[in-house]
């Protein structure tokens, strides 16, 4: 495989500074035609080519405020971003596992995502907007039904259980 790297940190900024500006264009300007996307959620989701991420994009920059990138490391042709943001009222923290292919663009990308309520958070509303964007409104609409009450839950447990397990919390 060629030296990317040079080019690799390039292309690293320039995505970077097109998800902290939401610039749609700019960010598929980084990636690969046949770029893959790896859901933090679900094996069952991946988007593959450009086209599909642009969409995907397109409502992530909607639905993910906020974007800072605070971690950055990598060499050659892998690199590992981090960033905060908010996913509606839920503070959001990602990982993404970026991988570049012989030109120095972006040909793989897997995302890691906490905490578990901004996830569902996000699971209420991305879905769902992809769906409506294929013309899918059933979809949407039974992706949407599907998400709240997991999101209720685990809203839930977040604020109102998961306190009461941290250690010297009191006992019962």
């Amino acid at each position: 495989m060629p030296d990317t790297s040079r080019s690799a940190v390039t292309t690293v900024a320039r995505w970077r500074a097109a998800a902290e500006s939401g610039d749609v264009d700019s960010a598929v300007a980084c990636l690969s035609p046949d770029i893959v996307l790896r859901s933090p959620l679900t094996e069952q989701f991946r988007l593959e080519g450009s086209d599909q991420l642009r969409d995907f994009l397109t409502e992530a920059f909607i639905a993910i405020e906020g974007i800072r990138f605070h971690t950055e490391t990598g060499q050659g042709d892998t690199y590992a971003l981090v960033y905060r943001a908010r996913v509606a009222t839920q503070p959001f923290e990602e990982a993404q596992l970026l991988r570049f292919d012989d030109d120095a663009r972006i040909g793989e990308i897997t995302l890691f995502g906490r905490p578990m309520p901004a996830l569902t958070a996000l699971m209420t509303t991305l879905g769902p907007a992809l769906a409506r964007g294929q013309g899918r409104p059933g979809i949407a609409a039974l992706l949407r039904a599907s998400a709240a009450p997991v999101h209720a839950m685990v809203t839930f447990g977040d604020r109102s259980v998961v306190p009461l397990t941290r250690p010297g919390a009191g006992s019962d």
